[in-house]
């Protein structure tokens, strides 16, 4: 699903407390008209913003401290994360799985296969080796299990068999990514209610 970023216009005083945190200027104070506290301001005047900067390299709670630039277009969202952010989730998810697998009161549990909350489920595949697949999805969207042996399958296809792949490195692989695309694409044609539902 697309992110749901919003984008409205603001006359001076800005009635949302924005503060920078983790380089970024989120919004610590006020919702409305779907901005959230924690959102980012990801873009001022249809230029994108760089963390805490604008497009310009000006200190974004300076320019929008500045009555003389107002009115303001601002498009708020949930930020983008970076490769190291990325990184970081990972690790941790995998330290939950390892901890779920000795905790289980099952014998020889492999750890977390699925989390399930009100917005989302989270699936995930270990594979023989080890390698770890994990897929977000609507709490309603079916066929989770089947998308995530299809793209183990494509991992071993068009990833494995890669001579330029290297073990525990990013996937820089054009076919690789087209079948990812299509498969995911396959998977939402099935719908919230597809087969296996």
């Amino acid at each position: 699903a697309p992110r749901a970023d919003t984008e409205k216009t603001f006359s001076f005083p800005l009635d949302l407390v924005l503060r920078v945190h983790d380089e970024r200027v989120v919004v610590a104070f006020g919702q409305r008209d779907g901005i959230r506290v924690g959102h980012a301001v990801l873009a001022i005047n249809g230029a994108e913003v760089n963390g805490r900067f604008t497009a310009d390299g000006k200190d974004v709670l300076e320019f929008l401290g500045n009555p003389a630039n107002y009115p303001v277009s601002i498009r708020f969202g949930r930020h983008r994360l970076s490769s190291n952010e990325k990184l970081m989730l990972a690790s941790m998810f995998h330290s939950l799985f390892a901890i779920g697998s000795q905790l289980s009161p099952e014998v020889g549990s492999s750890g977390i296969e699925m989390l399930e909350t009100d917005t989302f489920k989270l699936h995930c595949f270990q594979t023989l080796t080890g390698i770890k697949f994990v897929v977000l999805a609507d709490p309603r969207q079916a066929g989770i299990d089947s998308l995530l042996r299809k793209i183990y399958e494509i991992y071993s296809d068009f990833a494995l068999k890669n001579p330029f792949y290297s073990l525990e490195m990013p996937i820089r692989c054009e076919l690789f990514d087209q079948n990812l695309k299509l498969a995911l694409e396959v998977a939402e044609k099935a719908g919230p209610f597809g087969p296996g539902s």
